[in-house]
């Protein structure tokens, strides 16, 4: 039976250091991401009591709002798919540096291939965040009248 000895697993370790890191990276992005969700979910919710009670322009600024809503969570969820992928394949890039190590595979090629993916699919998701944030500021327009600028 093949045991590594340990200076092969703590060499692998060493090299799998930064993934690991990319993925708490990751990690905290996601949870911005489900964050968001969460706070566009529950002002979904509040606008959906207050909807069939309004009329009128305040009625129209609520299906305006809604449809905003629905767009980020569109959005939010792709990013969020997105990241996810990133972390799996990173997963990946850890597991195949420690099988390569260990059975004397020479897979370089895939893990490379693997990390680029990682990469590529957290680029999309990071710019699918930044659209949402933009989405989100646009949806917060504050009405003239609220700002009181005749006093």
């Amino acid at each position: 039976m093949f045991s590594p000895g340990l200076s092969t697993v703590a060499a692998t370790i060493q090299t799998a250091i930064a993934p690991v890191f990319l993925l708490a990276g990751i990690g905290s992005i996601l949870n911005v991401l489900a964050g968001r969700m969460a706070r566009v979910v529950d002002r979904v919710r509040a606008l959906e009591v207050l909807h069939p009670r309004s009329s009128g322009p305040e009625h129209e600024r609520h299906v305006r709002e809604l449809r905003i809503l629905d767009w980020r969570i569109w959005v939010i969820n792709w990013a969020l798919s997105f990241c996810v992928a990133s972390a799996v394949a990173i997963c990946l890039v850890v597991a195949l540096l420690f099988v390569a190590r260990l059975v004397n595979l020479h897979i370089g090629t895939t893990a490379a291939v693997s990390f680029i993916f990682a990469m590529l699919m957290l680029t999309i998701g990071l710019l699918l965040f930044l659209f949402e944030v933009r989405l989100s500021l646009r949806a917060i327009k504050v009405r003239a009248e609220l700002l009181e600028h005749d006093r």
